[in-house]
């Protein structure tokens, strides 16, 4: 067991929380007993490290079965040691150090998607990660980062995401003048939310959602800049009904990726 929080293992898990150091391990940070368990379930094969305290494992002995399984050692560790190596307040007994597995912008459209998200210049790390959440929920075959996106492995982006970073293949650093071009090489028509474009209602009932789509959502203060939004086929927006001056990037995000799957269903 891991006992003196000043140990040379435990600081250097606890740099992972800055950019720098995960740019230079090629590694990240993954918290709590959820995100952990999803780790375990679908990418065992990349986790370096996986830090326990012997409570958390009590509680949750069907995460020790799984490492077990998997072939991926857990190391026991003091309270305190964990709150050292945590970028969270409280990361709930459960840490692993995970190596980073990115896909390419390209591959993701040759592999014939219907539903993909593009996502450029969003900076809030709990924006980012809610709809990777969402995304994964509603379906989406993939996602794509442009500009300068937020780290997609920020601990705040991998802790909002609940675990679905595993779940779906995410292209980082792309440019969205070239993922537009692929998506519509790949047979995609392109959406881009907008607040000036057609309303989500009509669009649905005129049918423009049952084609393969990829959404392109821009930054949560600004949105889409006019020349950016110009690449795509047609601006949607999301209506508002009450008095809400505005709706927040992610919960708009979440209805039209959900339209859009309800329309690829039905």
């Amino acid at each position: 067991m891991i006992e003196n929080p000043r140990a040379a293992q435990v600081k250097a898990v606890a740099r992972l929380a800055t950019r720098p150091t995960r740019e230079e391990t090629r590694q990240f940070l993954v918290e709590g007993p959820q995100a952990v368990s999803e780790a375990l379930g679908w990418r065992a094969d990349l986790i370096d490290e996986l830090y326990a305290t012997p409570t958390a494992v009590e509680r949750h002995s069907e995460i020790a079965a799984a490492a077990k399984t998997a072939g991926v050692e857990l190391e026991f560790v003091t309270e305190e040691v964990l709150d050292a190596m945590a970028d969270t307040v409280t990361p709930q007994g459960f840490i692993a150090v995970v190596r980073q597995f990115p896909v390419s912008a390209r591959r993701i459209f040759e592999d014939s998607p219907r539903l993909v998200v593009v996502l450029e210049e969003v900076r809030d790390p709990g924006n980012l990660g809610t709809i990777i959440r969402a995304a994964d929920a509603a379906g989406a075959d993939a996602i794509v980062l442009t500009g300068r996106t937020v780290d997609l492995y920020n601990p705040k982006v991998v802790r909002a995401t609940t675990g679905s970073i595993f779940h779906l293949p995410i292209a980082i650093a792309a440019e969205l003048d070239a993922t537009i071009d692929r998506a519509r090489a790949a047979g995609l028509q392109v959406l881009a939310a907008d607040i000036k474009g057609d309303d989500l209602l009509s669009v649905r009932r005129d049918g423009g959602l049952s084609a393969p789509t990829a959404w392109v959502f821009g930054n949560e203060a600004h949105g889409l800049p006019d020349d950016k939004r110009a690449l795509a086929d047609r601006s949607v927006s999301v209506p508002i009904y009450g008095h809400a001056e505005s709706m927040n990037l992610a919960t708009a995000a979440s209805v039209c990726l959900f339209e859009s799957a309800f329309a690829h269903q039905a």
